[in-house]
């Protein structure tokens, strides 16, 4: 049950970070006139930052723990999910041609994995 429930908080905080993610993409995307990828990684290098401090605090109530470290981790391990992010928004924007802002949300979607399954296992489980 605990699992479960850090599972859906983790969820939520990743919904508040969707909104980051997407909004800054927008916004340096098609205001901006970024390069979608570049724009992509500031949406979600952001969004990341965001989670870090929602999930340290709330869904893995890890405040007794060196918050220093936990962020490298958490920074690292969300690198790795931005690479992933990246290679399968091209993969579902350029070669499956699903138009961008869905191909991004599916990504997150299949990223989401990655991201909980690390952190909760490496980075904030006593």
């Amino acid at each position: 049950m605990e699992l479960l429930m850090k599972i859906f908080r983790f969820g939520l905080v990743g919904l508040s970070g969707m909104l980051i993610d997407f909004s800054v993409t927008w916004l340096c995307k098609e205001k901006l006139r970024f390069n979608k990828y570049l724009a992509n990684t500031l949406g979600f290098s952001l969004a990341a930052i965001s989670n870090f401090f929602l999930n340290y605090v709330w869904t893995f109530e890890a405040a007794d723990k060196n918050i220093k470290v936990d962020f490298v981790k958490f920074m690292l391990f969300a690198i790795v999910g931005l690479v992933l992010n990246n290679l399968l928004l091209f993969l579902f924007h350029e070669k499956l041609s699903i138009k961008f802002y869905p191909a991004k949300a599916l990504a997150i979607v299949c990223v989401f994995a990655w991201n909980f399954t690390t952190n909760y296992f490496f980075n904030f489980h006593s």
